[in-house]
C-alpha cells in the first residue's frame, strides 16, 4: 500500500486517521480490481468535500468581492470550482504518485485522468473535514486553491466564458460552441449536472454545476483552458 507520509509534509497535514487519507485516493476501479482488499473507494469522501468546498470558497468570494452582484459571484465560483483548474492543483500537490487506480485507468493520462484529480481533491477535502475540522479544510482550501482567483479575475475569465469561447471558436476553428447535458443527478432540491461542450462533433471539455447554466459556464471556462485561448 502506498505510504502518505511525504504528502502529509507537503500538505502539512498529519493525519490522526491514516486510513480516511488513504480512502481519498481510493478510485471506484481499484476496488472492482481489488475487491478482497476490504476497501472502500472515495465517492461519499468526494460528496462531503464538495459541499465543504463550495462553502469555503462562496464565504471567501462573498468577503473578498462586496460590490459583487449574486450572479457575478456565482459566475466567479464556477471559474474557479472546476475540473480543469482542481485538477491542476491537484497535479501540483503531486496527487497523480498517490491515486489508487484500476490498471486500465492507471494507463489513461487523458480527460479521465483530470476528472479523476478534480474528485480526488475534493475527495481529500472531505477526508480532512473528517480528521481536523472545518478549520483545517479550510486553510488547506485557502492554501491551495484560493491563489488561482487573482488569476481568473484579472484575465476575466468569469465574465460570461460562454460568450468568449464563443467568440474565440468563431475566430479561430470557424464553429459555434455546442453544449450538451451528459449528466443530471440528484434530488429535484440539490441538482447537479455535468455538461460537454462540443465544437461540431468534438467534445471539448466538460462543466459541473448546480444549474444546467452554471456546468456551460464552468464547460465553457474549460474549455478555453484546453484550447489556451486565456483572455488578457
Amino acid at each position: 500500500m502506498i505510504q502518505f507520509a511525504d504528502f502529509e509534509k507537503k500538505i502539512k497535514t498529519t493525519f490522526k486517521d491514516k486510513n480516511l487519507l488513504t480512502q481519498a485516493f481510493i478510485h471506484r476501479s481499484y476496488i472492482n480490481e481489488n475487491g478482497s482488499s476490504g476497501l472502500s473507494h472515495n465517492e461519499r469522501l468526494e460528496f462531503l468535500g464538495d459541499a465543504v468546498l463550495e462553502l469555503v470558497v462562496t464565504d471567501f468570494l462573498y468577503k473578498k468581492y462586496p460590490n459583487y452582484t449574486e450572479g457575478e459571484l456565482t459566475a466567479l465560483r464556477s471559474a474557479l470550482v472546476n475540473a480543469v483548474i482542481i485538477s491542476s492543483v491537484a497535479e501540483g500537490l503531486g496527487m497523480n504518485d498517490y491515486l489508487l487506480l484500476s490498471k486500465g485507468e492507471a494507463k489513461d493520462r487523458g480527460k479521465a485522468r483530470q476528472y479523476i484529480l478534480a474528485n480526488t481533491y475534493e475527495a481529500l477535502i472531505g477526508a480532512i473535514y473528517m480528521d481536523q475540522g472545518y478549520d483545517a479544510a479550510d486553510k488547506f482550501i485557502t492554501t491551495t486553491l484560493l491563489p488561482q482567483t487573482d488569476e481568473i479575475v484579472n484575465k476575466k475569465l468569469w465574465r460570461d466564458a460562454k460568450s468568449l469561447v464563443q467568440e474565440k471558436a468563431q475566430e479561430f476553428v470557424q464553429c459555434t460552441p455546442m453544449y450538451k447535458v451528459i449528466q443530471e443527478s440528484g434530488p429535484d432540491h440539490d441538482k447537479h449536472f455535468t455538461v460537454g461542450i462540443y465544437f461540431q462533433t468534438e467534445q471539448i471539455a466538460l462543466g459541473k454545476g448546480k444549474s444546467k447554466q452554471e456546468a456551460e459556464q464552468a464547460a465553457a471556462l474549460a474549455a478555453l483552458k484546453v484550447k489556451n485561448w486565456m483572455s488578457d
